[in-house]
C-alpha cells in the first residue's frame, strides 16, 4: 500500500508499506516537465555487513508531464559512501535501454548500488534529447541510502 503523499521539486516523504511495516522513502524532483521519483531500499540479503558490503536498490519512475516526446539518451551518477568518497558513474541510456516518453508517459526501472559502509547518497542527471534536436539536462534528486547498521546523527 502507498501513502498519498505531495511532493514538490526535490521534495522527500517517507511512508510505511502496506503490512510489512517497512519506512521507504521517496526522492522527487522536476525538470522542464520532467518528473524523477526514487524509492531506494536496503537488500539485507544481498549484504555482509561484516565483510563491510552493503547493497541497496533503487526504483526510478521517469514521468513526461511536459508538451513534447523526449528521450533518455545518458545517464550520470555521484555516489556518495558515508566516509565522504566519490564515485562517478557515466553511460548511454538506463538498463540497456534509452527510453522514448511521449507527453504523460512514464518509464520505470530499478538497479542496485554497492557501498562498503553502512550509508551514503546519490544524486545525478539525466542527458535527454527532444524529436527536434533539442539536447538537455534533467535532475534525479539526491536520495539517501541508508541501513539498518547506519548511525543517525542529527545535526
Amino acid at each position: 500500500m502507498r501513502a498519498m503523499v505531495p511532493l514538490w521539486h526535490g521534495a522527500a516523504a517517507e511512508f510505511t508499506l502496506g503490512r510489512t511495516g517497512l519506512k521507504t522513502s521517496m526522492y522527487v524532483t522536476v525538470t522542464r516537465n520532467i518528473e524523477v521519483s526514487v524509492t531506494p531500499r536496503f537488500l539485507a540479503e544481498r549484504s555482509s555487513p561484516q565483510q563491510g558490503h552493503f547493497f541497496w536498490a533503487y526504483t526510478i519512475s521517469i514521468t513526461n508531464k511536459g508538451a513534447e516526446t523526449v528521450q533518455l539518451k545518458a545517464r550520470h551518477w555521484r555516489i556518495t559512501d558515508a566516509l565522504g568518497r566519490v564515485q562517478e558513474v557515466r553511460g548511454a541510456g538506463v538498463v540497456g535501454e534509452e527510453p522514448r516518453l511521449a507527453p504523460g508517459e512514464s518509464f520505470e526501472y530499478t538497479s542496485g548500488v554497492p557501498l562498503p559502509t553502512p550509508s551514503g547518497f546519490m544524486v545525478g542527471s539525466y542527458s535527454m534529447v527532444t524529436d527536434k534536436g533539442e539536447r538537455f539536462e534533467i535532475d534525479i534528486p539526491a536520495f539517501s541510502l541508508d541501513s539498518p547498521e547506519a548511525r543517525r546523527t542529527i545535526n
